[in-house]
């Protein structure tokens, strides 16, 4: 297994990830019952030589959802009958993953509301309240 490169200045070395095969569930006969095709990735980001402090931070701050207590982010397939293939499943996941939890957030820049937004939502509140006016109105 080769390392899986995330952008030019991340890469997870292959020796780091760790591999568990088990059995699926789900329907599928005989294959399903002899075969170990679910496949369990995990990758310890807390004691990663790979990352550099502020890598390790972001990451583990993005994926803190992901990720359990020792810092280890857990990645599991079952999606397919073939191993080989979930493992390549797994592969692309964790690389979309890092990518997307290694690129700094925008700040966001507070804006008012323009002076039309304001007019508009207004309106529509004064039609809302028309609305009910015309409803309570006994005939």
């Amino acid at each position: 297994m080769e390392d899986i490169v995330v952008s030019h200045n991340l890469s997870v070395p292959s020796t780091e990830l760790r591999w568990r095969f088990s059995r699926s569930g789900g329907p599928g006969g005989q294959h399903v019952n002899t075969s170990s095709t679910k496949v369990e990735l995990s990758w310890d980001l807390a004691a990663s030589e790979a990352l550099g402090e502020t890598q390790r931070a972001r990451l583990l701050a993005n994926l803190a959802g992901r990720v359990d207590e020792a810092g280890v982010l857990r990645l599991v397939v079952e999606e397919t009958r073939s191993q080989h293939r979930n493992r390549e499943i797994a592969v692309e996941r964790l690389r979309a993953l890092l990518i997307e939890a290694v690129k700094p957030r925008k700040k966001r820049r507070p804006t008012r509301p323009t002076r039309a937004s304001k007019e508009r939502r207004l309106q529509a509140k004064r039609v809302r309240g028309e609305r009910k006016q015309d409803r309570r109105k006994d005939w």
